[in-house]
């Protein structure tokens, strides 16, 4: 087995990211990271072993660092995050719903992938919960709303991805008008 040289997994990471953004997901092979990271072929794959595992440890330090980046901010530092990286060109959105697709048949990262949405979904429900005092909707548990927005969110970026028209600023302006009526109602 090809030991690791002096290049990180995070520089890989890195070094993926871009051949993403260069090439597309067809393109972006374990041998074009290599090469854009300057190391053996061996050295890849030495930290992933097959392009799936890349593609879903992409996604996951994607993730990671999105929310990293908030902390534990507010609902409306996610929401702008959201909105910055939705768009017709989004390499972030397009590599992870790419990566979604092909793990549908692929358990490892099937489950992998509905662990990192569980997580976004209670973050979520946690920042609508810290600012809600009961549901603004009769029925609907709290838990239920991080999932709703998150899904929300998630297909404003599909729509995104599909249309370069696709209005993403009046859009995300509707959905803070939206989560500014639900919270006078749930604080009612």
């Amino acid at each position: 087995m090809a030991k690791p040289n002096v290049v990180t997994k995070e520089e890989l990471l890195q070094a993926a990211q871009q051949c993403l953004a260069e090439n597309g997901i067809e393109k972006t092979t374990l041998k074009a990271v290599a090469d854009r990271a300057n190391v053996s072929q061996g050295t890849v794959f030495y930290h992933f072993r097959t392009k799936e595992q890349l593609m879903i440890e992409l996604v996951q330090s994607l993730c990671d660092s999105s929310w990293r980046k908030q902390g534990h901010g507010s609902l409306e530092e996610a929401l702008q995050a959201a909105r910055e990286r939705c768009g017709y060109d989004s390499a972030y959105h397009r590599l992870f719903f790419a990566s979604m697709a092909a793990s549908l048949s692929f358990q490892p990262n099937r489950g992998r992938l509905g662990s990192m949405i569980r997580q976004e979904n209670g973050q979520l429900t946690g920042m609508l919960a810290s600012r809600w005092e009961a549901s603004p909707v009769d029925g609907i548990p709290m838990e239920h709303w991080g999932v709703l927005m998150n899904a929300l969110i998630d297909g404003l970026a599909v729509q995104a991805l599909l249309d370069e028209a696709f209005p993403k600023d009046a859009i995300f302006d509707a959905l803070q008008r939206l989560l500014a009526f639900l919270t006078k109602e749930a604080n009612r």
